[in-house]
């Protein structure tokens, strides 16, 4: 028994050891090393207008269901978290899944590019990227798809025109009432934000402002992720992927001025999505308009897109044919890494195949 416990702590030193050197080894490859790769599934850009760049994945299937797939980006981060990695990325499972896949990918607005809009987002971007699809494809109508703001810019489109050209609409994690949204709300306040003294001396928003709304929602998070990075620096595999996933946290976009008024005084002041009172170029963007079929995730512990803000979406629109799942996980979680391949996208390409053909 002696002889057995000794071995046991003899065991448990060896594995101290080892990670110690390989914790100081990741340590030592984390701070020096460059970016790790990201966005890796073949794609060619099949059209480039500013800070717009429409993307088309090549197939990878012999046969392709017969409606593409158009996903709208976040404004405020970059398109890589859905094509993160090969294994666990989100357009890769979908491609392989044998689906047309298409994405708006946002690149830094140019100091002529502040006069963008809500309106060129939500509507003339979209229509600009299902008529080319249309033409590449041959194919009248679009999953229209959309992750966080990205959703709310897709729904914005599918009520103003009339779900025009789009076959689904899909939303992840995707607010509708913006007096829901707690930190956003403080931080915006009409009280003492002026929101247009900000965008006509600035310009377009720079990304620190728009990284230090986020980091405001979860303090401490910070902190908590680098505790566990280090705690797992050893774990080779752990430390690619945290920082990839890092790298993505911090690599926020800056938002153009207009388009972040816009967002100011109709969403979070005026809440005007919610009431279903949103005009933009003359359209109405009634949420109750849209009947097309309709799907939405939300996570369950998602701190940027709370329940609140999420809730009344199911219910505003009008679809007879409409899903709602609440999953177990995060913002990034629910459509990116290893807890989506299992719990998010099986039941998306389920209900998605069937309204594809």
């Amino acid at each position: 028994m002696a002889e057995q416990k000794s071995q046991s702590r003899g065991q448990a030193i060896r594995k101290l050891v080892e990670r110690t050197i390989q914790r100081n080894i990741n340590g030592v490859a984390y701070f020096v090393s460059s970016d790790p790769p990201v966005g890796l599934t073949p794609k060619d850009v099949v059209h480039k207008r500013g800070t717009l760049s429409l993307f088309h994945y090549k197939p990878q299937t012999d046969e392709i269901y017969r409606t593409p797939i158009l996903i709208v980006a976040p404004t405020t981060n970059r398109s890589y978290c859905l094509d993160m990695m090969p294994g666990v990325s989100f357009v890769e499972y979908f491609v392989r899944a044998g689906y047309d896949v298409y994405l708006m990918d946002w690149q830094p607005p140019q100091p002529e590019e502040k006069t963008l809009d809500l309106a060129d987002y939500s509507q003339r971007f979209i229509a600009e990227c299902i008529d080319i699809i249309r033409r590449i494809s041959g194919e009248d109508e679009v999953s229209l798809m959309g992750y966080c703001m990205g959703g709310v810019l897709a729904s914005i489109y599918t009520a103003s025109y009339d779900a025009q050209h789009v076959r689904n609409l899909i939303c992840f994690t995707t607010p509708v009432d913006f007096n829901e949204m707690d930190m956003f709300n403080k931080i915006t306040d009409k009280r003492h934000f002026d929101v247009d003294r900000l965008v006509d001396n600035v310009g377009n928003i720079p990304p620190s402002f728009v990284l230090s709304g986020f980091e405001s929602l979860e303090p401490a998070g910070k902190a908590a992720s680098r505790l566990q990075l280090w705690e797992k620096m050893w774990d080779s595999q752990f430390v690619e992927t945290f920082r990839k996933y890092d790298r993505w946290a911090n690599d926020m976009l800056p938002l153009a001025g207009e388009y972040f008024r816009d967002t100011v005084k109709d969403l979070m002041w005026d809440n005007k999505l919610m009431d279903g009172t949103l005009v933009l170029d003359g359209r109405s963007a009634d949420l109750a308009t849209i009947k097309v079929p309709f799907f939405h995730a939300v996570a369950e512990h998602d701190s940027i897109i709370r329940r609140p803000a999420s809730a009344p979406l199911i219910n505003k629109v009008s679809s007879k044919d409409k899903t709602e799942i609440v999953l177990k996980g995060g913002h990034v979680s629910i459509v990116a890494g290893g807890n989506a391949v299992k719990r998010l996208w099986p039941v998306l390409d389920d209900w998605l195949s069937e309204r594809s053909v």
